[in-house]
């Protein structure tokens, strides 16, 4: 059974049945939300009119209780994988040009003369944001467009906020020994996740939230960046044309690794 549905007056779809179900768990599709199937004949309905799909078994969180407790309900991280490229299903080539503006972007400021460095600080921040609205949407199956790789700057103090405070807490971390710096960049490492996620997180408070989602995750993240290790060398091996191809792939993936750990609203 193929499924639609509406957020914000945009339309999406078709889903397959174990993919809405799967949006619905991760709270991508909210009660209030629009959908529709064939067995519904000609109207839309509020997804929480539908029967089977909010219960306290398979949304513990929609009904406004506490988040369930992620302990041993986290997803495979080859499953992640596998789910990254069942978003990019169609949409690669939308993938691999966002990329590559990415990279001209972030690229091209460093060679601009004597403000090289100060424009690479100002827009690291603002532009890692925007990359990662994009292919969070990409995974959730919403809109997803090239203009959106710029929506980082509409949250600039946020974004640039969350970007210095990261590398200065990484580099005092660092400072003590390696490992703790390592650790700390794994316990970051969904910052810029909920800064795209939600416009009314500040910098300090995306900081909160992603360490509290990465408590009991970091060796899990750690895993999960290994898998991609072999690709990486191949990508080296194409003088560095595949980037453009494991970018996509693995922006997507972290995104269903950020919906994964995230708590329930």
């Amino acid at each position: 059974m193929q499924w639609y549905y509406a957020k914000r007056g945009e339309r999406h779809g078709p889903v397959e049945d174990a993919e809405f179900r799967r949006l619905i768990q991760q709270g991508a599709i909210t009660p209030k939300d629009l959908v529709w199937n064939s067995s519904l004949g000609d109207r839309w309905a509020p997804a929480s009119s539908v029967a089977g799909l909010f219960n306290a078994a398979a949304v513990p969180a929609a009904a406004g209780g506490p988040a369930p407790v992620r302990s041993g309900e986290l997803t495979h991280n080859r499953d992640l994988m596998r789910l990254a490229r069942e978003s990019l299903r169609g949409r690669w080539g939308f993938g691999v040009g966002v990329s590559l503006l990415y990279m001209a972007i972030s690229a091209g400021c460093g060679f601009l003369p004597f403000l090289g460095s100060i424009a690479s600080l100002l827009i690291t921040g603002p532009m890692v944001v925007g990359f990662t609205l994009v292919f969070l949407n990409v995974s959730r199956r919403q809109s997803a467009e090239a203009g959106q790789l710029f929506y980082g700057f509409q949250r600039f103090g946020a974004a640039l906020g969350a970007y210095l405070l990261m590398a200065l807490f990484i580099l005092l971390w660092s400072l003590l020994l390696i490992i703790p710096g390592i650790i700390a960049t794994y316990a970051y490492a969904m910052t810029f996740f909920v800064i795209a996620d939600d416009p009314a997180a500040g910098p300090r408070e995306a900081l909160r939230r992603s360490k509290e989602m990465m408590r009991g995750s970091k060796w899990k993240l750690f895993c999960f960046f290994w898998r991609f290790f072999g690709w990486a060398l191949l990508c080296v091996l194409t003088l560095g044309i595949g980037f453009l191809w494991l970018y996509p792939y693995m922006q997507t993936a972290m995104a269903h690794f950020y919906d994964d750990v995230r708590p329930r609203d």
